[in-house]
């Protein structure tokens, strides 16, 4: 079993300080998303706003079995910071940093231009996938959608997992396929439109600049 590159088990919140935990600092961005979350889910009402759709939209079935690996994603996230936060503390600031800029901009863009997706569909089978559907539905609601932040996590994820050098070429082909599952989850289960999965693009290429600025340039200078 591997070793990790830094041992937690001398860790206390009165040392995050110490250059050995000052990375867990960056955890204190979940923090404040989360409470920007419930602000903006309480005071920008349902169904207000833009709504947000195209046409491919509607030409996309419902599809209840893409609920798994929408909900993966939650676990996907978890189990990510946490290898990283073990064993490669570079990827793990890396992962973090790209998820806080993703975060901050779309709380910007939900708070100056909210919106929504009137895409909910009339459930056409009532099985336990279903009802899992409609559950999520139920606490994440259809306002504040665009741009979609399961893509764009699913992208962070992905690119950073992709610059791990310890993990072999089976556990990132892996990774990747479940974050495009992800990423066509969200249009499946109705939870996003495809314009929310675009706008999130140019949010990971600046997540992506931020985060990654000091890999990229060592890649260049390497291929100099």
């Amino acid at each position: 079993m591997r070793k990790p590159v830094v041992d937690y088990r001398e860790f206390s919140f009165k040392g995050l300080n110490d250059p050995r935990f000052s990375h867990l600092k960056l955890l204190g961005g979940w923090f404040i998303y989360f409470a920007l979350y419930l602000i903006t889910e309480n005071l920008i009402p349902n169904n207000s706003g833009t709504a947000v759709s195209c046409w491919l939209d509607y030409k996309i079935p419902f599809c209840e079995w893409f609920i798994i690996p929408y909900v993966g994603w939650y676990a996907l996230i978890v189990v990510s910071l946490l290898y990283f936060a073990l064993y490669n503390v570079d990827n793990f600031k890396r992962l973090q940093i790209f998820i806080i800029v993703t975060q901050v901009v779309a709380m910007i863009i939900y708070i100056a231009f909210p919106n929504y997706q009137p895409l909910r569909p009339d459930y056409p089978r009532d099985n336990f996938l279903t009802d899992v559907v409609i559950l999520i539905q139920n606490f994440d609601t259809n306002s504040n959608v665009c741009p979609s932040l399961h893509v764009a996590y699913s992208i962070g994820i992905a690119s950073v997992w992709l610059k791990e050098k310890s993990a072999a070429w089976w556990t990132k082909t892996g990774i990747v396929i479940f974050c495009i599952l992800v990423c066509l989850s969200t249009v499946f289960v109705k939870q996003h439109s495809v314009v929310d999965g675009l706008v999130a693009i140019p949010v990971c290429l600046l997540a992506e600049y931020i985060s990654c600025k000091s890999y990229w340039k060592e890649k260049l200078k390497s291929k100099a």
